[in-house]
């Protein structure tokens, strides 16, 4: 619609369609005010939700033993014998007469010194490959040939065959099957051939690197795999002029699969390894050209690193096939949760320190040490006690590396067994396979041996100072959810404030609008039923009696445990303590002390404090829920979010009715315009008609 603006009449019709649709749109701001209120008032019941909440949280703890049955203990020797006590320890005392004998760990030694002569010292931080002058048979020792790789994969539940990711060229040893590792969440699972009879504790896995499961692994199951492949294929494309390649691998076994093929443009030349070259000390060996034997660099054996005597040109493809000296053993111990085996993989650049953090980082159950003044190595179970099996020997190794090069045995006499704590605790001798352990909530530590002199006394007492504590701690909260009810429920409602209208903030600076949105804001849950009632509910749910067979009447009122509502009848119900009244209950009868606050029971009456509080803050959560909703919830869901929906249904229909309105209103004026316009042309037509007939 062509708009026509007072050029005919003169008037300022833009302005005067302004002023009438202020008018017009002064009932929608009554309507969007109103929406502005309940979704104040809507925040405000949901903050009071989130106070109550976090009530609740504190109440849920209160209602817990721990919170009344704090304990302290008191050894008469705690050289000899020391206690800790949980919650669920009764008052109580014990008597360790005797300790004949402590618990200990089970202990295998090496045979002899794994040092080639007892003048040579090996450094654990160095490579087993740069050391094996110093190691005893370490030049005659044989290592494997291969490549050592792991995978963890997570399982889709749906997948079976899984493959492990093998690259273009790679292959499974099938010949290492035994010594490779496959577990799924921790299980472990024993690896064959493909096409094997699987068992529930069976996988396959084929050359191509593809694990199959009797079961289908679970959703997300994590998949660990501890693998052997026969070779290694590394290929670097030089970015930029170079003189050195780095493999993706360590312990580079010299053998003849090693083969390094170099393309740069169209030349194309082959090199190998020269075995007479090897400098064991430095882990070094020649590359020389397959044709010509010209040295063409040379390759560190014990970090992979590949040194070309000529700079490889820009774009130069350098492809290695390599294997690794690799090792493979096995740990297995005897635990409380039965025969554990782990196996291992190691190559020849690892050093002992290494192999060492690789055992005890393990699940072997074991813990590895290699004392580098005597050259000999331990292992010692990390439990204590006794666990035996049929062969008698608690830990066992296997593996040509362990008999080889650390020197173990299977000679029993290298082992000392783990024996268990034996001794006397009121009057019944008895044993643990610990030194720590626990008694009906009281956790012992046997210090030292001993079968003479004065018995060790542990005596279990209540923390009453713990206990008072804690119910003070709650009172304390408790104090601060009333009051900040309180406040909101008798905060001053200033009803001339009313929400800002979008023309009234352009009249106003910032620091205005937050004032005055300050006192709009205010007392919009003052004297709020909902909130009323809890305070109420919760001051009857202190006052009433505790009335059950653990309570005794001496103690069932909160005044007789010390707890009264403060003089201040305007504090809403405040608490406050007698120090020396609850602390005096607590010490006398603390069961009838917990029971007072944490005692259940199928009537108000007779439910302890907590519960009845419990109750009552749930029910007025559940009644703000109804009232206000949560982030959560869905106008439709509670009563403020119906209101507003409506609101917006009613907002929408006006902004309509206000378009048309004002179309009308423009309507009209145009009219007139176009009016007033003819007119004033049939004037000016007369006016020349009268001057033309003069």
């Amino acid at each position: 619609m062509v708009r026509i603006g007072g050029l005919a009449s003169g008037m300022d019709i833009d302005q005067m369609v302004k002023d009438l649709m202020k008018a017009e749109r002064m009932p929608l701001n009554k309507i969007k005010q109103k929406k502005q209120v309940l979704e104040w008032q809507r925040d405000d019941y949901r903050a009071m939700n989130l106070l109550l909440q976090d009530f609740r949280s504190e109440l849920t703890q209160m209602k817990l033993t721990t919170k009344y049955r704090a304990r302290t203990t008191a050894s008469t020797d705690e050289a000899r014998v020391t206690a800790t006590a949980s919650s669920a320890a009764s008052q109580s005392s014990y008597s360790i007469e005797k300790v004949e004998q402590l618990a200990s760990a089970a202990t295998r030694t090496s045979k002899e010194p794994i040092l080639a002569n007892s003048t040579d010292k090996i450094d654990p931080s160095q490579s087993l490959r740069s050391q094996q002058s110093k190691i005893k048979d370490g030049g005659s020792f044989g290592w494997s040939q291969g490549v050592v790789d792991r995978a963890v994969l997570a399982a889709d539940g749906t997948s079976n065959p899984i493959a492990i990711g093998l690259k273009a060229g790679e292959e499974i040893s099938i010949t290492a099957l035994s010594e490779m590792t496959v577990k799924v969440g921790g299980k472990v699972f024993k690896v064959v051939g493909e096409g094997a009879t699987l068992g529930d504790d069976d996988v396959s896995l084929s050359k191509d690197g593809k694990l199959t499961f009797k079961t289908v692994p679970p959703k997300d199951a994590s998949i660990k795999v501890d693998y052997v492949i026969k070779q290694k294929l590394d290929t670097k494309t030089f970015t930029e002029a170079g003189k050195e390649m780095q493999l993706s691998k360590a312990g580079i076994a010299v053998d003849e699969t090693f083969s390094l093929k170099v393309t740069s443009g169209t030349d194309i030349n082959f090199y190998e390894l020269d075995p007479a070259s090897l400098d064991v000390a430095k882990g070094t060996v020649k590359l020389v050209d397959k044709n010509t034997n010209d040295v063409k660099g040379e390759i560190n054996l014990n970090t992979g690193k590949i040194s070309f005597i000529d700079e490889q040109a820009k774009d130069t493809v350098a492809e290695v096939t390599y294997t690794q000296e690799y090792s493979a053993f096995s740990i297995t111990s005897q635990t409380s949760k039965g025969e554990v085996k782990e196996k291992f993989l190691i190559n020849s650049a690892e050093s002992m320190n290494q192999i060492v953090n690789k055992v005890n980082s393990s699940n072997a159950g074991v813990s590895m040490f290699f004392d580098t003044f005597t050259g000999n190595v331990s292992l010692t179970r990390t439990e204590t006690g006794k666990f035996g099996n049929t062969t008698g020997m608690e830990i066992q190794t296997d593996g040509d590396f362990m008999t080889g090069i650390l020197k173990f045995s299977d000679d029993p006499s290298l082992e000392k067994g783990g024996e268990n704590a034996v001794f006397t605790i009121n009057g019944l001798s008895t044993e643990r396979n610990s030194n720590t352990f626990e008694m009906n909530g009281v956790t012992f530590t046997l210090k030292q041996e001993f079968e003479t002199g004065p018995a060790v006394s542990v005596s279990i007492n209540n923390d009453s100072s713990k206990v008072f504590d804690n119910i003070k701690e709650f009172v304390n909260k408790y104090n601060e959810l009333i009051d900040k009810i309180q406040k909101k429920t008798g905060e001053e409602r200033y009803r001339n404030y009313t929400p800002l209208t979008d023309d009234q903030r352009e009249s106003l600076s910032d620091k205005q609008q937050e004032l005055w949105e300050e006192k709009a804001k205010s007392g919009l849950l003052r004297r709020d039923p909902i909130l009323g009632s809890v305070l109420n509910n919760m001051r009857m749910n202190f006052s009433q009696p505790v009335t059950n067979d653990k309570v005794s009447t001496m103690f069932n009122q909160m005044a007789k445990l010390g707890i009264t509502t403060t003089g201040n009848y305007l504090e809403g119900g405040k608490l406050e303590i007698s120090e020396t009244k609850l602390r005096k209950a607590i010490e006398e009868n603390p069961e009838a002390v917990e029971n007072f606050f944490r005692g259940d029971g199928t009537t108000d009456g007779q439910k302890g404090i907590m519960h009845r509080l419990y109750d009552t803050v749930n029910k007025t959560m559940d009644q703000l829920k109804a009232k206000a909703g949560n982030s959560f919830s869905t106008q439709q869901q509670f009563a403020i979010g119906r209101t507003l929906k409506g609101l917006d249904t009613s907002i929408n229909s006006f902004e309509k009715r206000l378009v048309q309105v004002e179309d009308r209103y423009w309507r009209q004026f145009t009219a007139m315009e176009k009016a007033i316009q003819r007119s004033n042309q049939q004037s000016v037509y007369l006016m020349n008609q009268f001057s033309n007939g003069q």
